[in-house]
């Protein structure tokens, strides 16, 4: 059986925490794991393999998260953009033997009752061997008004319903039996395709196009033009509400999207006075409330049930209960042009990371931090001149033909316009103070000439 692995979402609910580069899935808030590094280690229990399906730009967050797992020989199967969920599906199928036993999972939910999940899993898989789509329905703690419901007659899925106010919620839980859609499937690839093909052809068509134009290997990565031209559509709407070989399997799990902030609330340790447990909080006469910082001190005084996140360049502040509206945060980040929704200080290359230190008009300043045995793409800037100060390790530094070690306490200098490139040829980590100077120092300043990951900007 394979987990196929769903990476796609950008998790903002949880801004400042989660960004577009870097979502909730691959943020260490567990006990220094992350939701994909507990998803892959809690379905490598029950799967055989990995599978996967990541937006471009995060696949070296989760290979680096994977290598951190010692879990290395895992297939891939990279986006440029989203479509959605069964187009996601979809062309990870079809790139599985038509018999494969795949159990698809989002990468951003907790499940803590292992035990249970083993059990529902069984009695899936033994339906999705009798050629049955398969859904987990939640067990409803309470009316829910954030999630899709699954109305059941036992094992017989009647209906799937759209979130629902507070009145119908309460009547869905009263009745004993409608379940949270919790968006996890099993089913046999095969079968799948097959109703894709019956009830979404035009996702299945475009979609097999897609994957016939790419070399069939352990990583996959489709064209921007070809995932265009994929209708956009979830798994739901696409086929599970239109099949009549629909199964629930009902599970009670300890299940959490940890969708907001207060649902993260909940699944976190707290202390004595209902504080989340935080190395970095010092409170005077404060209770529950969620704390959350990873390198600023934050002192609270007599303050009752606030949601306070600190992430080094934004500050949320929210009464618990309204965390929900952090999305009309983003929504005001993303009109007024800023990349505050989009990048945290620290952004996570395929090479390393680099730290904004500063950005003011005219200048900016990095730290960079390159991992042994990688290099930046060979490249040149129109609007800058840079300044590399190495403080650690050893960088090989090619500026136009001339090639050269800079060691600890040395610097170069790289005019606009020049091309170069650094590389860490060591054993530890090369690392280095980066000043930018010029009009424009814009991450999309940068043309790239060749580069080991193949990106092109």
């Amino acid at each position: 059986m394979t987990n196929i692995i769903l990476c796609g979402g950008s998790g903002t609910r949880l801004w400042p925490i989660s960004r577009t580069l870097m979502p909730k899935q691959f943020v260490k808030l567990f006990n220094d794991n992350s939701l994909f590094q507990l998803t892959v280690e809690r379905n490598a229990k029950v799967c055989d393999a990995q599978f996967i399906v990541s937006n471009q730009d995060q696949y070296f967050l989760a290979l680096d998260q994977l290598e951190a797992l010692e879990k290395t020989n895992n297939k891939y199967l990279l986006e440029p953009v989203g479509r959605n969920t069964a187009p996601a599906i979809a062309l990870a199928c079809m790139a599985l033997p038509e018999d494969e036993l795949v159990l698809v999972t989002p990468s951003d939910h907790l499940i803590k009752d292992e035990v249970s999940y083993a059990t529902v899993i069984e009695k899936a898989s033994v339906l999705a061997l009798e050629d049955n789509l398969v859904t987990f329905g939640i067990t409803p703690d309470f009316a829910e008004t954030g999630f899709g419901y699954i109305e059941a007659n036992g094992s017989d899925v009647k209906a799937f319903h759209e979130k629902p106010d507070a009145v119908t919620a309460q009547g869905y839980v009263d009745a004993g039996n409608y379940y949270w859609n919790s968006g996890m499937f099993m089913f046999k690839a095969g079968l799948f395709l097959e109703e894709l093909k019956k009830y979404s052809p035009e996702i299945y068509e475009t979609s097999l196009k897609a994957l016939e134009s790419q070399k069939q290997n352990d990583m996959i990565r489709i064209s921007l033009e070809d995932m265009m031209r994929i209708p956009e559509d979830s798994i739901d709407y696409a086929v599970m509400e239109k099949s009549t070989k629909v199964k629930v399997v009902p599970s009670n799990i300890a299940w959490s999207d940890v969708g907001s902030f207060d649902a993260l609330y909940e699944e976190m340790p707290h202390d004595e006075d209902g504080n989340t447990v935080n190395e970095h909080h010092i409170s005077i006469d404060s209770k529950n409330n969620l704390v959350y910082s990873q390198d600023k001190t934050i002192a609270t005084i007599d303050i009752e049930d606030l949601i306070i996140i600190e992430s080094g360049d934004a500050l949320l502040i929210s009464k618990k209960g309204s965390s929900q509206k952090v999305k009309q945060v983003v929504a005001q980040l993303k009109n007024s042009n800023s990349e505050l929704h989009n990048i945290h200080q620290t952004v996570h290359r395929p090479w390393g990371t680099y730290t904004i230190l500063e950005d003011t008009p005219g200048y900016k300043i990095k730290r960079i931090v390159v991992k042994p045995g990688k290099r930046l793409s060979l490249q040149k800037h129109y609007h800058r001149n840079e300044h590399w100060i190495v403080v650690s390790g050893t960088a090989t530094v090619t500026v136009g033909e001339e090639t050269k070690l800079i060691r600890p306490n040395e610097s170069t200098y790289i005019k606009m316009g020049e091309v170069h490139r650094l590389s860490n040829e060591g054993k530890i980590s090369v690392v280095l103070i980066e000043a930018q100077v010029g009009e424009y120092t814009g991450e999309d300043d940068i043309v790239r000439l060749d580069d080991d990951f193949k990106r092109k900007s």
